[in-house]
């Protein structure tokens, strides 16, 4: 496979469809709000704009580190995918943002905790992630954090969302885990209340922008389901995976107005690039296998 040349990014102004937020539900099961109660204060962020950091970087994954130093390529590159979506040319900044791979072990979890890294170390900026690989979770591991309760509490058992937030060590960035395996991950995240769940995080953390890093789309095909009720999407395509076809595929079929960026991963020259062309058609002429 050789290099891509250019990006898909947003054509088109954004627009979120609306659905009636799902107000907080008190908890069915009471050990599972009994559980919630016993996770450490300094790792929960209950209140919107909390900037603590009294949860330590120290036990961040080595990898994540790269985006906070600045004589890392990792810092500038995250840096480069940001811009365009602070600064969209549709003036209208994307609230919610899928990060999400056509097939498995691209990089997807990794590139979104990057970038929400590099978004909290704006001026102005709050960043949000949230974790919908119920099957195979990545981000708390990354943080350093617990996985015993996030997203399946709350489509589950309705545990309010802010009881489910976590400080990550990087002021202004926070994270809802997954939490543990559920049995049925393709019916949760295919479900009504997680399409509610997208628009109430949006309204009730305006501060901040929402990023969901969702399963692989050959994995699961309720990611695709998922991307027509966000704001945008970010693709993570790694090098030596993905075919050109499948890519294809999944963006003809999400809309390519719908694609702010395209990260391409693991290219031999460059570990890590990000390409954010000006609009385009989604031309893959010369993107080889």
């Amino acid at each position: 496979m050789g290099k891509l040349s250019q990006a898909l990014e947003k054509s088109s102004s954004t627009g979120r469809q609306s659905t009636t937020p799902v107000p907080p539900v008190p908890p069915e099961r009471p050990e599972a709000a009994a559980q919630l109660k016993t996770a450490p204060a300094s790792t929960v962020d209950n209140k919107p704009g909390a900037t603590s950091t009294l949860f330590s970087q120290d036990r961040w994954d080595q990898r994540l580190l790269l985006s906070t130093n600045p004589r890392s390529p990792f810092f500038e590159t995250f840096r480069r995918l940001r811009t365009p979506i602070l600064y969209p040319a549709s003036g209208n900044l994307p609230k919610t943002i899928l990060v999400t791979s056509v097939a498995a072990n691209e990089g997807k979890g990794f590139v979104c905790a990057n970038l929400g890294i590099a978004l909290a170390q704006g001026m102005e900026n709050y960043a949000l992630m949230l974790d919908c690989d119920l099957r195979r979770p990545s981000l708390a591991q990354l943080f350093g954090l617990p996985n015993d309760a996030g997203l399946v509490d709350h489509l589950q058992d309705h545990i309010d969302l802010s009881l489910l937030i976590r400080k990550t060590g990087q002021a202004k960035l926070s994270l809802i885990p997954s939490g543990k395996p559920p049995r049925n991950p393709s019916e949760l995240l295919d479900s009504s209340r997680m399409v509610a769940l997208i628009n109430e995080l949006a309204e009730r953390y305006q501060d901040r922008i929402i990023l969901f890093d969702s399963p692989p789309n050959i994995i699961a095909s309720e990611t695709t389901i998922l991307a027509k009720h966000v704001d945008g999407v970010i693709l993570v395509v790694r090098y030596g995976a993905s075919k050109r076809e499948q890519v294809k595929k999944f963006v003809d079929t999400i809309g390519p107005d719908k694609v702010l960026g395209l990260v391409f991963n693991a290219y031999p020259d460059n570990t890590m690039t990000a390409f954010l062309d000006k609009k385009m058609g989604y031309d893959y002429g010369e993107y080889h296998s």
